[in-house]
């Protein structure tokens, strides 16, 4: 398990990955050398066959002995030399017999590339071959030089050139890669190991000191990653101990509602009896005593609601919109009492939704509820299409405006509320049945002449009756 995971690792890839293109490197590098050593090698044969030629002409009669020309020409290593002068002067030496030649070179007229292909060549041919070479003379430009000589102790030569060359760009490869290997290990892998580590240490436990990292001066993109990854576990860790304060919070207080609501109904009780006293001041304070009551129990309602739903389950159905927005009005309207409220349906009839008929009935009736109670006397709703399929359900009414304030910290619970003593759980509840039915709601407008939300919902069944969006 152990091999395995080397042979899969960072370190492991970047070695080979090392190597393998230092090797690549040198291959390119590997034919002009073995070119340019070709080539060097025929100058030297050159420059030695124009100095063995030469000498006939300080010999007298321009006549050497044929022992001395042998040995001229052994020196040289060819066959034959003929070196030609600017001044049409001509020098030859040779043996009896001259062997013919199965290939001609013409260094003078041969390319970078031309030269590689038959340096190339030379290293993959077998057999002993009798060539001839043409060429300027090293040391005097104006003269040509003309050989013929063995192929074989040239083949010899650029093998053991090669050799030479192939083991040291092996050294040089494994040399490089292992520095390469050493530096990248240090800079990169083991600083990005450490740091999934953590990241593995603080899933298993957020509070494991192990699982914090030690802070770097490192400037590089290691470094900020190390310190990004010590800001957010840090950030984490304080809303984790922010939730766990909330949920513990969160169940004494559901506790003290569920017993204060039970309370505040049993103060209603009694203050409805007081309704019907026979002094005068006690029936005058009475409502304004049931209303405080009805308050405190609707703000312990919501309270439980908003802490015991979490996720919330659908039970989804085929709803007309259009009764379910008139049931909606029905149950908002007689609180208005004699304000003169009115809340205008303009949904078709022909408007069909599935979802879940009492959460969207609760949605609604938040959103009109925080109207009426903003000093709405006019709610509207209506519906119109939106994007692909989705059904925008605009809920519109005639109130002063929501306060910069409430515009702020919208849909926040307990932070949005656009009046004094308000939760601001009407909203937030309202957003999320809208998401839990997989749309949104959004504010569409606010200023003196109203306010209106905009509820998103994705499953229409029938779009009859849907003004255009």
């Amino acid at each position: 398990m152990k091999s395995r995971s080397l042979r899969g690792s960072l370190s492991a890839k970047l070695l080979v990955m090392t190597i393998l293109f230092v090797m690549v490197a040198e291959v390119l590098i590997f034919a002009p050398s073995v070119a340019r050593f070709r080539e060097s090698w025929l100058e030297g044969r050159m420059a030695a066959g124009h100095l063995a030629a030469l000498t006939i002409e300080a010999a007298p009669d321009q006549m050497v002995t044929r022992e001395l020309e042998q040995k001229l020409l052994t020196h040289v290593g060819a066959y034959a030399v003929d070196l030609a002068m600017s001044d049409e002067r001509i020098y030859m030496l040779g043996v009896s017999a001259v062997p013919p030649a199965a290939q001609s070179y013409d260094l003078r007229r041969s390319m970078w590339f031309d030269l590689v292909g038959d340096a190339l060549r030379v290293l993959v041919r077998h057999d002993d071959r009798v060539i001839k070479i043409v060429g300027a003379s090293p040391k005097d430009a104006r003269a040509t030089v003309e050989l013929v000589l063995d192929e074989a102790p040239l083949r010899a030569d650029m093998i053991d050139f090669a050799s030479r060359i192939l083991l040291l760009s092996v050294m040089i490869s494994l040399i490089t890669a292992g520095l390469v290997f050493l530096s990248l290990n240090a800079l990169m892998v083991r600083p990005m190991r450490r740091i999934t580590a953590s990241m593995m240490a603080f899933r298993r436990d957020p509070e494991d000191p192990a699982a914090t990292l030690p802070h770097t001066s490192r400037a590089d993109e290691i470094g900020m990653a190390q310190r990004e990854l010590i800001d957010m576990q840090a950030s984490l860790r304080a809303a984790l101990r922010q939730k766990e304060r909330l949920a513990a919070l969160g169940t004494a207080v559901t506790k003290i509602n569920h017993d204060l609501r039970n309370i505040l109904s049993t103060a209603a009780l009694v203050s409805e009896r007081l309704a019907s006293s026979d002094d005068p001041e006690v029936r005058r304070v009475t409502p304004r005593l049931m209303q405080s009551i009805d308050r405190a129990v609707e703000l312990c309602s919501q309270t439980l609601a908003y802490s015991r739903d979490g996720v919330l389950p659908l039970r989804r159905s085929r709803i007309p919109l259009a009764e379910l927005v008139d049931e909606v009005g029905t149950e908002l309207t007689p609180r208005a009492g004699d304000a003169g409220v009115s809340w205008v349906n303009r949904v078709g009839d022909g408007v069909i939704v599935e979802a879940d008929r009492e959460q969207l009935s609760r949605a609604l009736v938040n959103l009109g509820r925080n109207a009426l109670e903003a000093g709405a006397t006019e709610i509207t709703v209506s519906a119109g299409s939106g994007e692909g399929d989705r059904l925008e359900l605009t809920v519109a009414d005639n109130g002063p405006g929501l306060p910069p304030r409430a515009r702020e910290n919208l849909f926040l619970p307990f932070a949005g509320s656009a009046r004094a003593g308000g939760t601001g759980l009407g909203l937030a509840i309202a957003r999320e049945v809208a998401r839990t039915h997989g749309g949104d709601i959004r504010l569409a407008e606010t200023s003196g002449r109203g306010t209106s939300f905009v509820m998103e919902l994705p499953a229409v069944l029938s779009v009859s009756g849907i003004s255009g969006g």
